[in-house]
């Protein structure tokens, strides 16, 4: 039977049902946990966990493939899972790639430590489109961005970037994590794959440890293999955690999104802040772009404290809000990136990025606004 939620149905919709499939009523409505590592072949098929093909990998790859907009979709174990496949499956040794400049520190941990030591070479854009063609050369393989980037909230012109990517025969990569499929859907812009660290919103509850890629079935099939190698996969039990999470994820980001807003709002001005970043604010250099590409602004924000004011002593002054190294919860978290995201990153570069222990990101979860209004003001006060 046709799924429409497969199709045409709103997100909405498409988060509680793409992707199921119509199976016996005595299965009940949920998907079934497939917790078998062996399987019987006779039937022509090879069916094995790490090859991605259990039911409960297929059902959530659907699931998050129409959540992005895209033809087919990929679980990993981890985002870095995702990353290290597309880096693996679309370059070898000598290839060249551009990132843009202030990737997640685990990504950037990637190139320096792994991927630039065996060959792979890389160029580093600072997000003007104006300054993109110059760095594609005829071995470019593949262009990677985030937006908004983790911790400083840069905003990319993701329907200029893919254009000139595609006008050089180069594949768009995006990490999605921080806006998620219900802020934004970078295919619709013209991106050719979207990766996302699960753990944090699809995920969304601080109990999950997995990643995702989209994007059209030629790319993931290419990069299906990769994935197998790797042995990047997760077991039954917690695909179906994060099949029970998606259902929820557009409830969730939206409340996170309005919060994250009414909280940079209050923030911003106030006599213990900097600088708040958070491309909601019409004061943010990237607004208008962010206006006309984004259905809300996301539940990050980042916020840098007076240099007159001691970090340790906000963050141990606040009581609801609780440091955590991850993100994307129901419970709002906070984390120095110099000491947890960028840690790997060496002095200079964290300079360079204006990563200093002043700087916060906050990641806002479902509570009362007013409440974590509280709570930040206490320990800013």
């Amino acid at each position: 039977m046709k799924n429409p939620a497969n199709h045409d149905s709103t997100l909405d919709t498409a988060c509680v049902h793409a992707g199921e499939e119509k199976l016996e009523a005595r299965f009940g409505l949920n998907t079934p946990v497939i917790t078998s590592s062996a399987f019987d072949y006779t039937d022509g098929e090879v069916r094995y966990p790490r090859y991605h093909n259990s039911l409960n990998h297929q059902v959530v790859a659907a699931k998050i493939a129409r959540l992005e907009g895209a033809e087919a979709g990929l679980v990993t174990a981890s985002g870095m899972g995702s990353i290290s496949a597309v880096f693996l499956s679309l370059m070898k040794p000598g290839d060249h790639a551009v990132l843009l400049d202030g990737l997640y520190g685990g990504t950037t941990d990637l190139v320096e430590g792994l991927l630039t030591p065996s060959g792979f070479r890389f160029s580093i854009w600072d997000g003007d489109p104006d300054h993109l063609d110059s760095l594609i050369t005829p071995h470019t393989r593949l262009l990677l961005v985030e937006s908004p980037t983790n911790p400083l909230m840069t905003i990319v012109d993701l329907e200029h970037t893919a254009a000139i990517a595609q006008q050089h025969d180069t594949v768009s990569v995006i990490d999605n994590t921080f806006a998620t499929p219900v802020v934004q859907q970078p295919i619709r812009h013209g991106f050719d794959l979207v990766v996302h660290s699960g753990t944090k919103y699809l995920g969304g509850h601080s109990d999950l440890l997995c990643g995702a890629l989209a994007g059209s079935k030629e790319l993931i099939e290419h990069i299906h293999p990769t994935v197998v190698r790797l042995g990047s996969s997760l077991n039954g039990q917690d695909l179906y955690l994060l099949e029970r999470s998606l259902k929820t994820l557009s409830l969730r980001v939206r409340q996170q999104s309005a919060n994250a807003l009414e909280l940079a709002r209050r923030l911003d001005g106030h006599e213990a802040i900097d600088e708040v970043l958070y491309p909601g604010l019409p004061e943010h250099p990237s607004h208008t772009i962010a206006s006309g590409q984004m259905k809300g602004f996301g539940g990050m924000l980042s916020l840098r404290l007076g240099k007159d004011r001691d970090p340790t002593r906000f963050l141990d002054a606040l009581e609801l809000i609780r440091p955590a190294i991850s993100l994307g919860g129901v419970e709002t978290t906070i984390s120095q990136p110099s000491r947890s995201s960028h840690a790997k990153l060496g002095d200079s570069e964290r300079n360079r990025l204006d990563i200093d222990d002043h700087l916060f990101r906050l990641s806002t979860g479902i509570e009362g606004v007013d409440d974590l209004w509280h709570d930040l003001r206490h320990a800013l006060n």
